[in-house]
């Protein structure tokens, strides 16, 4: 089993420990990519960083991180990262054997890094997937061709729980795609905290439960949703009403 979580753009500040190690990293293939990606927003945050904080949308202060991303301490990658879908994934109130499948199974999708394991030490930066970098180029094109074969490789199972912008940068046809709906009245929508509350509640379901199967993935779905419905390898998980998910609470 493989699960794929959007990053956060909030991260938790400062760190411990050594500075960032490409090649301490978890998928090694990636690392060329990496590398190219960490120049150029460094290059940015030092040489335009009034440009740079346009082009993200962030506020002031926050691509000081993206100036010392070779330098500033660092976090596990499941500690960095905050925000509602790891909120309700509580990594560290999994159980033990939770937390193995945890670090053997969940990966973030990060428009720096491509890849990360729970485990993998990162500093705080700001990089949204949606971001054009001067001299760059697309950050999909850069990662589709490293990214998608890295995935394509695994034999299990993969649940994939990003976000647009995210999914943008890999392109996984073979994977078990998510989404969650409001549904009130008769009527479904997609409401932004809903989403990332109950992929981060089934997140945590499958690293207690293991999956094999779209089946398994659907019975996990069953325990943070109303009602699930599949079809073929698109699993919706139906939230009604205007009451916050089922099970856990972030």
């Amino acid at each position: 089993m493989l699960v794929l979580l959007p990053p956060s753009e909030g991260k938790a500040p400062g760190g411990r420990g050594r500075p960032l190690d490409l090649d301490a990293l978890s998928h090694p293939s990636l690392n060329e990519v990496r590398d190219r990606v960490l120049d150029a927003l460094h290059a940015a945050a030092v040489g335009d960083p009034a440009g740079l904080q346009a082009a993200l949308g962030c506020p002031d202060g926050e691509v000081e991180k993206d100036a010392v991303l070779r330098t500033s301490r660092t976090l596990p990658a499941l500690e960095r990262y905050t925000g509602v879908v790891y909120e309700a994934l509580s990594y560290a109130t999994l159980s033990p054997a939770g937390r193995r499948r945890a670090n053997g199974s969940l990966r973030v999708a990060s428009a720096l890094f491509g890849l990360l394991s729970p485990t993998d030490r990162i500093p705080a930066y700001r990089l949204s997937g949606g971001t054009s970098l001067p001299g760059f180029g697309s950050l999909a094109a850069a990662w589709r061709p490293v990214v998608e074969p890295e995935v394509a490789a695994h034999r299990g199972i993969v649940v994939d729980l990003r976000s647009g912008p995210y999914a943008h940068l890999a392109r996984l046809p073979g994977a078990v795609q998510v989404r969650v709906l409001r549904e009130t009245a008769g009527v479904r929508s997609v409401v932004s905290h809903d989403n990332k509350h109950t992929k981060g509640l089934l997140a945590r379901e499958l690293c207690e439960r293991g999956a094999r199967t779209v089946a398994d993935v659907a019975e996990a779905g069953s325990a943070v949703a109303d009602l699930v419905e599949v079809d073929g390898r698109s699993v919706d998980l139906v939230l009604y009403g205007l009451a916050t998910a089922r099970g856990r609470t972030a």
